[in-house]
């Protein structure tokens, strides 16, 4: 069997195309997909990084493949022959914020789990939406004993299969070193159930830290030694789209420069001071309003983290 090699930062999910209604009623196309996007703010904060994912020979998978080149992401697999790549629609609000529907088939070949990673990510529909979730799943087992694997929820209940979706997160979930979720997916994942106890349930099926995301009041992380919170810095909002994805790319970056990635690293990761996760979080935070500040899914450089932290 072929053996494949992935970057040392692994990506396995959907690239799909925005295509954005904005309020004044103009329409543009942009690459998206909540994992692409995580590959592209890796590859821009320097890190080695593949993409494990789904593209058709369309006049979108073309677009998608040019851009994540471009970007110095590389592709695991080739492109899918006479599939139709993934789109979603994005009409955005008044305030930034966007209302989404998706025209997805997220599949993907039962491979063998790459050699070369560190740090294994995924998330959103690839995670939890058949037929291809159970693929990642698999992978994810197999990579688990050499890679830190880290988590984004990013909960479309329209698109996810709501009754499957509790367990789906929960295997997913137990696999994962680090569980990244905003507010708004934990109101979806466990209607009625206070914020800090839906991330205690998180924490409880095994990842040594859970981090939630909570729009312009900041973000907060739970781990077994405590919580820690930051603010967000003060920023004039464009839209909010990619901004989940650029904190995810920065809290792994963060965590990189930490040396607590990888599997050997799994005691230290675990043993992370609360003044190591607010370091964590705040540059993440940072990292997330860049990209709110500007149109689109537009993850930032280090040189552009610097500026929010410098105002801190």
């Amino acid at each position: 069997m072929t053996t494949l090699m992935a970057a040392d930062a692994l990506v396995v999910g959907e690239a799909l195309v925005d295509v954005v209604h904005d309020a004044a009623g103009e329409v543009a196309e942009h690459p998206g997909g909540s994992p692409a996007n995580v590959a592209v703010g890796l590859a821009r904060l320097g890190r080695p990084t593949t993409l494990l994912t789904d593209l058709g020979e369309d006049r979108y998978g073309d677009l998608l493949a040019d851009h994540l080149s471009a970007e110095g992401v590389g592709l695991l697999l080739p492109r899918r022959p006479g599939a139709a790549t993934s789109y979603a629609t994005a009409r955005l609000r008044p305030d930034g914020s966007a209302a989404y529907s998706f025209a997805v088939d997220w599949r993907l070949p039962a491979i063998p789990a790459p050699t070369g990673p560190r740090i294994v990510h995924t998330g959103s529909l690839a995670a939890v939406a058949a037929p291809g979730a159970d693929v990642v799943e698999n992978l994810l087992r197999a990579l688990a004993d050499r890679a830190t694997i880290s988590y984004d929820l990013n909960i479309r209940p329209s698109v996810m299969g709501e009754a499957e979706l509790p367990a789906r997160v929960a295997r997913i979930a137990a696999l994962a070193d680090i569980v990244k979720a905003s507010d708004e997916d934990l109101a979806a994942l466990a209607p009625g159930v206070p914020l800090e106890e839906a991330a205690r349930r998180l924490l409880d099926l095994g990842p040594a830290a859970v981090v939630v995301t909570r729009g312009g009041d900041g973000a907060w992380c739970l781990t077994r030694s405590g919580a820690t919170a930051v603010p967000a810095p003060p920023v004039v909002v464009a839209d909010t789209i990619g901004a989940g994805d650029s904190f995810c790319a920065a809290i792994i970056d963060r965590l990189w420069d930490h040396d607590v990635l990888g599997a050997p690293a799994r005691p230290r990761l675990r043993s992370m001071r609360q003044a190591d996760w607010s370091d964590v979080l705040g540059y993440a935070a940072a990292a997330a309003a860049v990209t709110v500040s500007r149109p689109g899914a537009d993850p930032p450089t280090r040189a552009e983290i610097a500026a929010p932290l410098s105002r801190r």
